[in-house]
């Protein structure tokens, strides 16, 4: 009979009295694949096209069908269009991503997704490392378990304004005269309950007083309301949270 893999990671299931004479070469092979779920490091740029990982039978350290049993994959390149982190079904994996990207003059998005994922797919706040989980059968269930570091994005009229937010993601609005006036930053259309976006003033000189951050809602309301917020006051700071329907955002903290 002939061998067995793994439904997760691959690993190679030999039968009782198969294989004789390649036991070490096999279990080894094994010994490796269990190390790049442990510890593998795998850094691709994404500058020019998609990323399909790969969970092929057997497949180890070094080979280009083992992207996606390693515990960390970064991305990096200067983004010519929003992409997709595509990672086989299949498999029940939890991984990291770690952005390393260029997009800060841009409305580009980073995407993770299962293959034939219709709504999961799961978008990274610029700049972040996060923490993700498959259950493996399910091409609808990648989620974000965690954001190990948030990252940042810096808003302006003259580069990347009007932006849209996704969750986790922290906005530094620069409406002064180097960031080229009046900014919209708006929130996701379609958040999940415990969404998180935060935005604040992070402009040098002048700020929000004098050329507002529009904060727009994304179709969802804003404390209840069916209106944009305006954030006008130089310094100023807003966390917000997806709570329902009804509710929409509500603002969690603020400084003003």
């Amino acid at each position: 009979m002939a061998s067995t893999y793994s439904s997760d990671l691959q690993l190679e299931v030999i039968t009782t009295g198969e294989k004789a004479g390649l036991w070490g070469t096999i279990t080894n092979n094994n010994l490796k694949i269990l190390e790049l779920a442990a510890s593998g490091y795998y850094t691709v740029s994404i500058a020019a096209a998609n990323l399909t990982l790969a969970l092929a039978e057997g497949s180890a350290l070094g080979d280009s069908t083992a992207t996606g049993k390693n515990l960390m994959i970064e991305v990096t390149g200067t983004l010519a269009a929003s992409r997709v982190i595509t990672m086989p079904t299949g498999a029940e994996r939890i991984f990291i991503v770690k952005d390393s990207t260029t997009r800060s003059a841009s409305n580009y998005t980073i995407g993770v997704q299962n293959v034939g994922a219709t709504t999961g797919i799961v978008y990274m706040p610029v700049g972040s490392t996060g923490m993700f989980y498959t259950d493996g059968t399910t091409a609808d269930s990648m989620k974000l378990v965690g954001i190990l570091n948030k990252g940042s994005v810096t808003v302006q009229n003259s580069t990347n304004s009007p932006y849209t937010a996704v969750n986790g993601d922290i906005v530094f609005g620069d409406t002064g005269n180097g960031g080229g006036g009046v900014i919209t930053v708006n929130l996701p259309t379609t958040p999940s309950v415990g969404d998180k976006v935060t935005i604040m003033d992070g402009t040098g000189t002048g700020g929000f007083a004098s050329n507002k951050c529009t904060v727009g809602r994304g179709g969802q309301p804003i404390q209840g309301s069916a209106a944009d917020l305006d954030l006008i006051i130089n310094n100023q700071s807003v966390s917000l949270m997806y709570i329902d329907v009804t509710k929409g955002w509500q603002i969690t903290s603020t400084n003003q």
